[in-house]
């Protein structure tokens, strides 16, 4: 059988230039039975030149579920009110419970802003960082370094 469950839009929709566009779809969360799914883009959909960006529906989204949707290479795109152009692939998530978040119905970023702790320009001179430490006696200690950036999520590494 089908791994996916194919999805439609609800509405006309008309792609007009090259940004990434949120098309709701015929389904509201949550998908039921504690599962999850991945929202992927069928191949049919990609050989139209429609791509749609892989997303994850948590399960406990509550609401619309939309496809974000980029035309490329050259709009326009008109896309039917019950056109087929995403599936969900539902899974049983398997992963702690951090903790409880009630994201409402509004989707993308809807558990939170998001954050950007520290960012800068990358170009070809090394970038200069004060980090102020704490010692034992709670007494500042300033450190002027160079750093090497590391692009990763999880970690910064100060070289």
């Amino acid at each position: 059988g089908s791994a996916g469950v194919d999805v439609t839009t609800v509405r006309d929709a008309t792609l007009w230039d090259t940004h990434i566009h949120r098309i709701p779809l015929n389904v509201k969360g949550p998908i039921g039975n504690g599962c999850s799914a991945l929202l992927l883009g069928r191949s049919s959909t990609t050989m139209a030149g429609l791509l749609i960006l892989p997303g994850v529906i948590d399960a406990d989204c509550e609401g619309q579920i939309q496809a974000m949707a980029w035309r490329t290479p050259s709009p326009p795109l008109s896309i039917p009110k019950g056109t087929r152009i995403a599936q969900l692939i539902s899974f049983k998530a398997i992963v702690p419970k951090a903790m409880d978040n009630i994201r409402g119905s509004s989707g993308f970023g809807s558990a939170g802003a998001p954050a950007i702790f520290w960012s800068t320009n990358i170009t070809q001179h090394r970038t200069t960082l004060t980090v102020t430490l704490f010692n034992n006696s709670n007494q500042p200690l300033h450190i002027r370094c160079k750093t090497l950036l590391d692009t990763g999520a999880d970690i910064t590494v100060i070289a």
